[in-house]
């Protein structure tokens, strides 16, 4: 391959499973600039419950698209490959190489295999699907949506209201799932030597992580954090509360359930939220699945995709 072709490595796997320490670990070594792909961690304030990087963490290396919107921003596949192509420039330009980590399949889905090209916002029919979730509930959308698009219903989850009506609306403009759509698109990175790391774990080590990073977000001020948040404004029902570290927190300080609940609560969703990552994943093309304490195997898999 010609020496001056971009280089793109990408890192994946489900939550817990150790991508950032991979990322920071790599990006020292071929002297890399991390590229957020977490659609979480793009919000300000929301620190603890999305495992944000620490500050020493971003001092050691360079870190992109964090803290990038207020927590009423809806946050897009499509803004985050606006942001991720600049940060992606930016790094080039520095002669460093860019390294997109996280978990959030839709966005590295629609900066690998493109944005599709359908309708844009109806107005009038959004409205309605607006007024069914009012009146009717979140569930009864998602029930549909199962129905109609049960992949994508997946991906984003029961709770994520704004992607339901979305998938809902270009269904009802098009008569076609959004998956469907997917298959029409671009890549936004034509022409990169891309690498893509996959990093999994057995089952019962990767579960024994998830409890102990939950424990520990816990443990450094969940709780107050959320508290926080709420006293300077941040809406309840905003994109960034549906994070899994923050959603039975809120319960709890409603007083719904006990701390001790909101943990083993958190504790089982993040399961079954990595369990969900799996499947999608496995299903990504191109990607070279390394256990993720075999550092040796991956930096020798980075080292020989350099050097070709």
């Amino acid at each position: 391959m010609d020496s001056k072709a971009r280089q793109l490595i990408a890192i994946l796997g489900p939550t817990g499973v150790g991508k950032s320490a991979a990322a920071i670990f790599l990006a020292h070594r071929w002297k890399g600039e991390i590229i957020s792909c977490d659609s979480m961690q793009v919000y300000r304030g929301f620190d603890i419950g999305t495992d944000k990087p620490t500050p020493a963490q971003r001092r050691a290396v360079p870190h992109h698209l964090l803290d990038l919107v207020e927590p009423s921003t809806q946050f897009t596949a499509a803004d985050f490959v606006r942001e991720a192509l600049g940060a992606i420039r930016l790094i080039e330009g520095r002669r460093k190489i860019p390294l997109i980590v996280g978990g959030t399949g839709l966005y590295l889905k629609a900066l690998f295999e493109g944005l599709f090209p359908g309708p844009g916002k109806d107005a009038l029919l959004r409205a309605r699907l607006e007024e069914s979730a009012r009146v009717e509930g979140t569930e009864r959308l998602y029930a549909r949506l199962e129905a109609v698009d049960p992949v994508y219903a997946r991906l984003i989850g029961r709770r994520d209201k704004t992607r339901i009506i979305r998938a809902l609306e270009v269904f009802d403009l098009t008569q076609k799932p959004l998956t469907q759509h997917f298959l029409n698109t671009v890549s936004a990175v034509p022409g990169f030597h891309l690498l893509k790391i996959g990093l999994q774990l057995e089952r019962q080590e990767l579960y024994r992580r998830i409890e102990e990073r939950v424990e520990s977000m816990f443990r450094r001020g969940l709780a107050k954090e959320t508290e926080n948040l709420l006293r300077q404004g941040a809406p309840e029902d905003s994109p960034p509360f549906r994070a899994l570290g923050y959603k039975h927190v809120l319960r709890h300080l409603k007083k719904e359930i006990t701390l001790e609940e909101a943990v083993e609560r958190t504790k089982t969703d993040t399961r079954h939220y990595a369990k969900r990552q799996m499947t999608w994943f496995r299903k990504t093309a191109g990607v070279t699945w390394f256990s993720a304490d075999d550092s040796a195997a991956i930096s020798a898999a980075v080292e020989a995709h350099l050097a070709s």
